[in-house]
């Protein structure tokens, strides 16, 4: 009797997901807005139930087919111990199209509390042409979502990006178990080893200092951007697949500060640093092989 009151209460208190204003998504080209609307369709109430439970039960089995025999996870547990009622933005290193992949197929399959997925993605091809959104739909199940427009050169789509950000936010605020991927360098690292970092970015310290999720970090090493390479190596002895989970970061010396984007960058910086220090705990593990 008294779960189902509790229920009933959550629901009464749902946030409604929030909507761009009119003049927002006025900038959008029309293939832009259909493809929003659809994903934002998606990512809520029933629909996002509907896509969780394919991610669950075909997304992450056919990427636990493709890496099995390789795959390695580190402190798991780590994850496992948070606040399963409550977002967690997991912040990971990026060099591979299939970073945040794995890690979700690695916690559908190996965690059991309750996962809703988010990957804030940048929207040019997954947002503005059909064949990008049916990329979302059958790597992502419509999860890469919220799109940002800031690499289109357009100017005027960045007003659009207003939007996404306080959508992140509130994702990220939700007493909810969203789940969300970001890469604090922006953009995937196609230079350098698998230990060298791009430089942190502000912008995942701006959604953290207004929404305070749990935060935890992740760094990923032995992954591709070669899909049928990256396949066949699960069965020809490719590289490991390494995933390393680190403790939960604590960020309340910089929640005094102003909001300003020094104050952001330094928490995207001390971030970075607590991937690079997982990076290092894989370079004295695995630098033999």
């Amino acid at each position: 009797m008294f779960e189902s009151k509790l229920e009933s209460v959550k629901k009464e208190n749902k946030i409604e997901p929030l909507v761009p204003l009119t003049e927002e998504i006025a900038v959008l080209s029309p293939a832009e807005r259909r493809g929003f609307r659809l994903a934002h369709r998606m990512n809520q109430g029933g629909w996002k139930r509907l896509m969780t439970f394919f991610q669950r039960h075909i997304g992450s089995l056919w990427i636990f087919l493709a890496t099995y025999n390789l795959m390695r996870v580190h402190g798991l547990e780590k994850f496992e111990a948070l606040d399963a009622e409550r977002p967690v933005l997991i912040v990971a290193n990026h060099r591979s199209f299939f970073d945040m992949y794995t890690v979700s197929s690695v916690l559908f399959r190996r965690t059991r509390r309750p996962l809703r997925l988010f990957f804030p993605v940048r929207a040019k091809f997954f947002y503005d042409k059909m064949s990008g959104w049916a990329v979302n739909f059958v790597m992502g199940w419509f999860s890469m979502y919220p799109p940002f427009f800031r690499e289109t050169g357009e100017v005027a789509k960045r007003e659009f990006d207003k939007y996404s950000l306080r959508r992140l936010i509130q994702l990220c605020s939700a007493n909810e178990p969203n789940v969300i991927g970001f890469h604090p360098e922006g953009k995937r690292n196609l230079t350098g080893g698998p230990y060298d970092l791009l430089p942190a970015q502000p912008g995942v310290g701006k959604v953290i200092y207004e929404s305070r999720p749990q935060v935890i970090p992740v760094f990923i090493a032995g992954l591709g951007n070669d899909l049928p390479r990256q396949i066949l190596g699960n069965w020809r002895g490719g590289e490991k697949v390494r995933i390393w989970f680190g403790d939960a970061v604590d960020l309340v010396e910089f929640y005094g500060k102003p909001d300003k984007l020094r104050t952001h960058k330094e928490i995207a910086d001390r971030l970075m640093e607590e991937i690079a220090e997982l990076a290092q705990h894989d370079r004295e593990e695995y630098a033999s092989e």
